[in-house]
C-alpha cells in the first residue's frame, strides 16, 4: 500500500485487522460446510486445497460451494518471481493453461505466495480458485501492451470511453463456472496511475480495461481481499449469474477517474456483502447496457442484494442504479449502508434515449455523514454511444421504496428529477431523517410522484399524499 496517501493507508489496515484471522474463519467454516472433501491428494505436500468457506448468512445460496480443489500449484511452479520487478505474464498464463486441464478432473487452484508479482493480463478458467497468501500482491503491468484489446460489450456497442476495441481486465474470465478468487487478505493492485494520466491528458485511444472482469459466467465468489488503484471499473461482473462478492475492500485514490468499486452489469443473483469501499466513482453500480445496443441486447440486472456496504466518494454515489440501465434493473434489495464525504448516498441514473426500466427496488437502514445530495433521480449527462439513439426511447422508474434513513451535516434536501414525458412514480419515502439547513431544506421534484410518510425536512407535494391503507405503509 506504499503508493496511497499516510492516513488513507493506515486506515485500510486497521480495517483488515479487524477481520477475523483467515484460520479462524477457516475453522469455523468448515465446521458449517455441508460438503464431503475428496480423497485426491494435491500436486505438491507444501501446496494445501483451500477449503471454500460457505457463506451462511445473507449471500447463502449465491454462489454453490465446490470441495477443495484436486491440483494446487504455485505461481512459482511456473517460473513465477515476486520482486516486483520481473515480469509474470507468461508465467500466469502458461500455470492457467496447465490447471484448465483438471477442470474436469476435481479443478485446480493456482496460489500466489507472500511476494510483489507483476504481471499483464491473464484469464482465468472453470473449477478453479485463485488463492492469494497473506502478503501477496497482484500488479498490474505498466505496459499497455500487456492488456491487449478486446472486442466492445454487445449490450454497449463501443467501448465505453472511446470508439471502438477496449483494453481487457488484468485478470478476465470469459464463459466460465465455479471460480473463486480469495486468500488471506492478499492484494490486487492494478497500479492505475498511468491509465489515469492517460485519461486526464486526453491521451487515452481506447477504453481503460477493469482490475477485475468475468463474462458469461455463473457460481463466481470474491472473497477476503484487496482490491487498489483499478484503471476503470474495479470488479465487473456482466451477463453473470449467482456472484458473491464478500468480505473485499477496494481502494483507489478519491480524484481517480471512473474507478467504480463493485458494478454488476446485466447479471441476476448477485450478493455483494460486508465490503469497504473508497474510490472515485460509485461504491456499487448496478447497470445494463447502454442505449440502443442495452435494449437490443435485453439482459436486466435482476435479484441483486447489496448489503452492509459502507465507503466514501467525493464525487459519486454509495449506491447507483445506472446510467446504463437499457436492458432494464428490477429486484434490488439495498440494506445497511454507510455513506460520508460522498456526492450522494443513494443515486437513480437515468437519461432520454436509455429506454428500459427501474423498478422494485428496496433500499433500507441507510446511514449518511456530510453528504451534498443524499437521495437522488438524476437526467444524466446526454451521453450516448453513437448518433443512432433514439430519443423517443423513455426510461421508466416504478416501485421503489426508501425506508429508515439518517442523515446529519447534509447539505441540500433530495433532488428528484425526471423525465418530460415520462413519469417516474410509485416512489415511496418511509421514516427518513435528514438533517439539511434550514436554507436549503426545499426538496426539487420534476416528473416524479409517489407518498411520504414520517418524513424529514417536508417533502415536495408530489409526496404528500397520505392513506391509513397506503401501499408505501404495507411494504
Amino acid at each position: 500500500m506504499e503508493h496511497m496517501e499516510p492516513w488513507r493507508a493506515s486506515k485500510a489496515l486497521a480495517l483488515l485487522r479487524r477481520r477475523p484471522s483467515w484460520a479462524i474463519l477457516l475453522a469455523a467454516m468448515t465446521l458449517l460446510t455441508v460438503f464431503t472433501w475428496p480423497l485426491t491428494s494435491p500436486a505438491r505436500p507444501d501446496a494445501v486445497p483451500v477449503a471454500v468457506p460457505v457463506v451462511q448468512t445473507g449471500c447463502l445460496g449465491f454462489y454453490q460451494p465446490s470441495p477443495p480443489r484436486a491440483m494446487v500449484a504455485s505461481i512459482r511452479d511456473f517460473g513465477g518471481v515476486g520482486d516486483g520487478s520481473t515480469s509474470n505474464t507468461l508465467a500466469f498464463r502458461r500455470a492457467v493453461e496447465r490447471l484448465k486441464e483438471f477442470g474436469e478432473k476435481g479443478g485446480s487452484q493456482l496460489t500466489v505466495p507472500h511476494g510483489r508479482w507483476l504481471t499483464g493480463s491473464f484469464n482465468l478458467t472453470s473449477n478453479f480458485t485463485l488463492f492469494l497468501e497473506e502478503g501477496a500482491v497482484i500488479l498490474g503491468s505498466q505496459d499497455p501492451t500487456e492488456w491487449p484489446l478486446v472486442e466492445p460489450l454487445p449490450s454497449y456497442g463501443r467501448g465505453r470511453e472511446r470508439n471502438g476495441s477496449r483494453h481487457i481486465s488484468l485478470i478476465h474470465g470469459n464463459g466460465l463456472s465455479d471460480v473463486v478468487i480469495t486468500g488471506q487478505n492478499g492484494s490486487i493492485d492494478g497500479q492505475g496511475r498511468m491509465w489515469w494520466d492517460l485519461w486526464w491528458n486526453r491521451t487515452l485511444k481506447y477504453t481503460r480495461g477493469h482490475l477485475l472482469e468475468l463474462m458469461n459466467s455463473k457460481n463466481i465468489l470474491i472473497f477476503n481481499l484487496t482490491f487498489l488503484n483499478s484503471p476503470f471499473w474495479t470488479i465487473h461482473p456482466v451477463y453473470c449469474s449467482n456472484v458473491v462478492v464478500k468480505n473485499v475492500t477496494i481502494l483507489a485514490p478519491l480524484n481517480s477517474p471512473n474507478t467504480d468499486g463493485i458494478d454488476p452489469d446485466s447479471s441476476s443473483t448477485v450478493c455483494i456483502e460486508d465490503c469497504y469501499i473508497e474510490s472515485g466513482d460509485d461504491l456499487v453500480a448496478v447497470k445494463s447496457g447502454w442505449d440502443q445496443y442495452g435494449m437490443a441486447m435485453a439482459r436486466p440486472s435482476t435479484n441483486i442484494v447489496i448489503r452492509r456496504v459502507s465507503g466514501t466518494t467525493p464525487t459519486c454515489s454509495g449506491v447507483g442504479i445506472g446510467s446504463e440501465m437499457s436492458g432494464g434493473i428490477s429486484n434490488i434489495l439495498v440494506q445497511d449502508l454507510h455513506v460520508w464525504d460522498s456526492a450522494a448516498a443513494v443515486r437513480f441514473k437515468t437519461d432520454q434515449g436509455r429506454g428500459g426500466y427501474i423498478t422494485n427496488i428496496t433500499i433500507s437502514n441507510v446511514t449518511m455523514e456530510r453528504i451534498k445530495i443524499p437521495i437522488r433521480i438524476s437526467r444524466g449527462s446526454n451521453d450516448h454511444p453513437d448518433e443512432n439513439w433514439d430519443p423517443k426511447a423513455l426510461p421508466r422508474i416504478s416501485n421503489i421504496v426508501i425506508a429508515n434513513i439518517v442523515g446529519v451535516d447534509i447539505k441540500k434536501a433530495p433532488v428528484l428529477e425526471g423525465i418530460e414525458g415520462t413519469m417516474f412514480d410509485g416512489i415511496c419515502f418511509r421514516n427518513v431523517n435528514l438533517s439539511v439547513e434550514r436554507s436549503k431544506a426545499k426538496w426539487k421534484c420534476e416528473y416524479v410522484g409517489g407518498e411520504a410518510y414520517d418524513v424529514v425536512p417536508l417533502p415536495c407535494e408530489e409526496f404528500r399524499n397520505s392513506s391509513s391503507s397506503s401501499w408505501c405503509l404495507q411494504t
